[in-house]
This record gives structure tokens, C-alpha cells and sequence, in this order.
């Protein structure tokens, strides 16, 4: 696993984010703004020691897994020690590998087994949605190598059967209507049977921080839209 670490003295709200897969800093990093430190987990394969600044005192932590990363976010906690004031999770559920709750199994493993260059470059596409915002976000394209990616897949894939910590309540979930990555209708069969997590529907796609300047906009927009334990749809972001 890779970790990113932006801190400043002076800031008192963190903001740990656990990314997708195939996934590193570019797509992240340009949200952190000066007045908020950031911790950002990605490339969970990768064989680096977990690093974590020192122990700083803070008057938000806030949690955001975003597609696998809501299952990383489980998976690894206990792992980071950090102890979350608000836990977000955007487009992503912790049962990733599921018919039902996730991605289907024969599609994660049919990536697996024919990743390719080309489909890379789909997967990127599809994680924007469409040509005009792929062409708009290009510098937040992911610099990494096909064999990385296949080495993350793997070790993913060979975790994500493993039972999710139940004691992870997450505050709010984050479901695009227009998610080529991860279905949305997986998403919302999932979070149904979560009651205390409040649902927040977009008509996004499946990456969708580029449509808020910083965390902490996009952290207050899904406060203040997501209180109604029912589902809630809200047709814009900003």
C-alpha cells in the first residue's frame, strides 16, 4: 500500500481518503486544500510499510472510501489506528466482489484475467463517464503501469471475499446514477440493509470529486443534503 501525506502544523480537520483500484495520487491531491491535512491510501498491492505522520490532535477526521477504497477503508482500519469523526463513502460498498451488493464476480475476474493496455484505457474512461469529461480530466489520469494494476487486482481479489468489520458504521453514502464502474443499483440493494447510513443519490458518474473545489465543500454539500435516512436524489452539486 501507498500513502500520500500532506500536514500542516496550523490545520486541525484531516481528511483520509481510501482510493479505488488502479488509482494514485493524481486523481486526489488537487482537493487538499492548505487549511485541511490529507492522508490518502491507494495502490494497495504495492510493497511499502504503512506510514502515518504522528499522532496530532484534530477537531474532524473524516473518512471517505470511494469505490473499493469503501471496502479498503473496513478492511485496513484497525490496520491506520485512525479513529474517524465522519465516514463517507462514495460510490463503493464493502462487499465489492458480489452479485448482488457489487461488482459481479465474472467481471472483476474476466478483468483479471485479460488486462490489457486497451482495457485500461477503458476502465479510465468509464470511471469519468464520458469522452467530454475523460478529455477534461486528463491530468487526473492515473500514471500507472498495466502489471501494477494487475498486481493490485490480485491482491484485491484474493481479500475481498474476507469478511467486512461490522463494527464500521458508515455515516453516508454517496450513489452516482450514472456509475459505469460500479452498478448503482448494487450499490443501493447494499446500503438498504444499512439503516443507521443516510444515502445520497447524484446524477453523477462514478468519479465525482472534480465537481467540488475541496474536501471540505464536497464534505459540507453531503452533510447538509444526505440527512433523511431515506434515499434522496439531488439533481445538482453545486
Amino acid at each position: 500500500m501507498k500513502t500520500f501525506i500532506k500536514r500542516r502544523e496550523k490545520n486541525t480537520e484531516l481528511v483520509v481518503v481510501y482510493a479505488g483500484w488502479g488509482i494514485d495520487e493524481n486523481m486526489f491531491v488537487p482537493l487538499s486544500s492548505d487549511d485541511t491535512d490529507l492522508i490518502l491510501f491507494y495502490d494497495y498491492s504495492a510493497d511499502e510499510a504503512l506510514v502515518l505522520p504522528e499522532i496530532k490532535t484534530y477537531t474532524r477526521v473524516t473518512v471517505i472510501g470511494w469505490s473499493l477504497g469503501v471496502w479498503a477503508a473496513e478492511h485496513l482500519s484497525g490496520k491506520t489506528g485512525i479513529t474517524p469523526d465522519l465516514k463517507i463513502a462514495v460510490n463503493g460498498t464493502p462487499l465489492p466482489a458480489d452479485d448482488r451488493y457489487g461488482i459481479p464476480l465474472k467481471i472483476i475476474e474476466g478483468t483479471l484475467n485479460n488486462l490489457g493496455e486497451a482495457n485500461v484505457k477503458k476502465y479510465y474512461y468509464r470511471i469519468f463517464g464520458d469522452k467530454k469529461s475523460f478529455e477534461e480530466n486528463k491530468e487526473r489520469i492515473p500514471k500507472r503501469t498495466t502489471k501494477s494494476l494487475q498486481d493490485e487486482l490480485r491482491w484485491l481479489y484474493n481479500r475481498m471475499m474476507e469478511q467486512s468489520d461490522p463494527s464500521f458504521k458508515w455515516d453516508y453514502a454517496v450513489i452516482s446514477e450514472k456509475d459505469r464502474i460500479f452498478p448503482a443499483s448494487s450499490q443501493m440493494n447494499y446500503w438498504k440493509t444499512r439503516n443507521e447510513t443516510k444515502v445520497l443519490m447524484l446524477p453523477m458518474n462514478h468519479y465525482i470529486l472534480n465537481k467540488w473545489p475541496d474536501y471540505r465543500s464536497f464534505i459540507n454539500y453531503v452533510c447538509k443534503h444526505g440527512k433523511s435516512r431515506r434515499k434522496r436524489k439531488v439533481t445538482t452539486a453545486l
